[in-house]
């Protein structure tokens, strides 16, 4: 195979940036595209379908990406396995736990790839920074703190589409559509928590019924804890990791890396010195970093999802890796249900049933 056949499900705000995306690379052959609604499909080229289930049915394509609401990336990524297809998803994969597990258990053909669009994973920076937690350069890491809030949205964004903001369509706000990036980064770095505990905003900056703020504490496995804090309610907003490990701080915020390295650990300075008033010598590094543009950082995962296609290649995110974000998402969630902490792994049947519990007593209109 030297072209790869593909279907593009979904052509709303972000399937006609996929559309764009795909055709700029020469190994793809967009042969079909999927949308409900007729007019998106207009004065397009391709095989035009109603449906995602019907183009995975009748097209003749060797993989689709889906690009829909939240809610039917699992039938199709699930229709789309057993049809023998290479499947890519936006994220995040799934709306809860229960629905990602059956995605995954439906990819039995190991031959098939099937990858997740977790776009912040082929940023440079953000490499470097996975590169020198994975080296131990920080250390044993102690505490973890995010500041999420470059996500700001106004009214008229959140009213453009029915199925936004709200439990039945999108199963979430901020946690489900925008921070699963952030998410997504936070568990590539530092692996999973065991237990968070958060508060949520519901409406609190926007006329919509789901969370637009969040607030989270972590506790991981290895006495390390963390917080995040994210909105769609702050601007300018921020975008701040920050590190501390036995070797010292590592800081991420405004595509600038710095690194305050300690000449000793921590912890063997604490033990041996005698000084009263004492501490650790430090480095203070900036670290080259690197960025790259919302449709290129695209661009890099179709071009990655082709070569795992075609040469076997390692793919950037996995869509195992996917259900990881949802579970602290969904998690975090669940915490802001209780009003109390939350265990992890969660249990995906109480946490389904709180959401639809939700979406069964809703009340909200929208303007």
């Amino acid at each position: 195979m030297s072209k790869i056949k593909i279907g593009l499900i979904g052509l709303g705000t972000m399937g006609k940036g996929h559309y764009s995306n795909i055709k700029s690379i020469p190994e793809y052959e967009l042969t079909a595209i999927a949308d409900i609604n007729p007019e998106t499909l207009k004065d397009l080229p391709e095989q035009k379908f109603s449906s995602g289930l019907e183009l995975i049915e009748k097209a003749q394509v060797d993989a689709v990406s889906i690009v829909t609401p939240h809610f039917d990336h699992t039938p199709l990524a699930i229709a789309g396995l057993k049809k023998g297809l290479h499947v890519l998803v936006e994220k995040p994969i799934a709306v809860h736990i229960n629905d990602a597990k059956k995605m995954i258990a439906a990819h039995t053909d190991k031959s098939k790839i099937f990858g997740a669009m977790f776009i912040y994973r082929t940023i440079p920076v953000f490499k470097k920074i996975k590169d020198l937690i994975d080296k131990g350069e920080i250390g044993a890491l102690q505490r973890v703190n995010v500041t999420a809030t470059a996500w700001y949205r106004t009214g008229g964004y959140y009213a453009s589409s029915n199925w936004r903001a709200t439990w039945a369509g999108e199963g979430g706000g901020v946690l489900l559509n925008q921070c699963p990036h952030d998410l997504d980064l936070l568990q590539w770095f530092t692996g999973m928590p065991s237990r968070v505990t958060a508060m949520l905003g519901l409406g609190k900056f926007h006329d919509i019924e789901v969370e637009d703020e969040v607030t989270a504490t972590m506790e991981y496995p290895n006495g390390m804890t963390g917080m995040l804090y994210t909105t769609t309610g702050e601007a300018p907003g921020i975008r701040r990791f920050e590190f501390v490990g036995d070797r010292g701080i590592l800081k991420y915020e405004g595509g600038k890396l710095t690194f305050q390295r300690t000449e000793v650990g921590v912890r063997e300075f604490t033990r041996k010195t005698t000084a009263m008033w004492g501490t650790p010598p430090v480095w203070d590094i900036t670290l080259p970093g690197g960025d790259l543009s919302f449709e290129e950082q695209h661009r890099t995962v179709y071009r990655n999802f082709r070569d795992a296609v075609l040469n076997g290649t390692p793919l950037i995110a996995p869509a195992e890796e996917g259900i990881k974000s949802l579970e602290m998402a969904n998690a975090m969630l669940l915490s802001g249900f209780l009003k109390k902490p939350v265990d992890l792994p969660i249990d995906g049947d109480i946490y389904a049933a709180e959401l639809d519990k939700r979406i069964k007593t809703s009340r909200f209109k929208k303007k």
